[in-house]
């Protein structure tokens, strides 16, 4: 088998394709698309990607290049049979939850990140509000985890790999848990994985240069 490349960095959105390729066993090489240095905006990555972001998987063997990690997401499961919803009530569920991290997971603490870290003066009400949505979001989830020990069903599947990465980003922003006792006990378990590990760890950037 070719292994199946991945165009990444060291993102929430990075890690949802690196864990996802880890547990499903895949054979993978990595790609380091340094977007600090804007190399998402060269002609050879907008090949891949118009949208110019990261993560993309290029897939030899079956001829495929795909963007979204989404997208990705449920093309591994496929590709490997490995964390595949279990009929069409779990797929269903599966493609809300996953649209719920697009839709509002990653945005908003995407936003609450960019003006607590990277805006270039205070913006009190910028960030207020921010921090507002990213408390309803965590709410929202502790009640669902309160129901059950993970997004979709009693098993770990790919809707908690697109909702952990952003979830396990918090303490960077300085957002507790303590307060939703279901989703920290649901990060804490996730975190444990020796998959969701690996995959953090990808790619090295210590060593990009090797």
């Amino acid at each position: 088998m070719t292994p199946i490349d991945l165009y990444t960095y060291q993102t929430p959105n990075g890690h949802k394709a690196s864990i996802m390729l880890e547990e499903t066993g895949l054979p993978y090489a990595v790609n380091v698309i340094d977007i600090e240095a804007g190399e998402q905006h060269r002609p050879s990555f907008l090949a891949l990607n118009p949208n110019n972001k990261i993560p993309v998987i290029v897939d030899h063997d079956h001829d495929r290049t795909i963007f979204e990690s989404g997208a990705i997401l449920l093309y591994l499961a496929e590709r490997s049979g490995v964390l595949q919803p279990n009929g069409p009530q779990a797929l269903s569920k599966t493609l809300q939850w996953s649209f719920f991290q697009a839709a509002h997971v990653g945005p908003m603490i995407g936003q609450l990140w960019h003006f607590k870290v990277f805006a270039r003066e205070t913006l009190p009400y910028a960030i207020e509000r921010y921090e507002r949505e990213t408390a309803r979001i965590l709410r929202v989830l502790d009640g669902e985890l309160a129901l059950r020990p993970y997004l979709v069903e009693a098993s770990y599947g790919i809707a908690d790999i697109m909702v952990w990465p952003w979830i396990n980003a918090l303490p960077q922003l300085g957002v507790s848990l303590d307060d939703t006792p279901h989703l920290q006990r649901w990060h804490e378990t996730i975190a444990a994985r020796p998959a969701v590990q690996r995959g953090l760890a990808v790619p090295a950037l210590a060593h990009a240069d090797a």
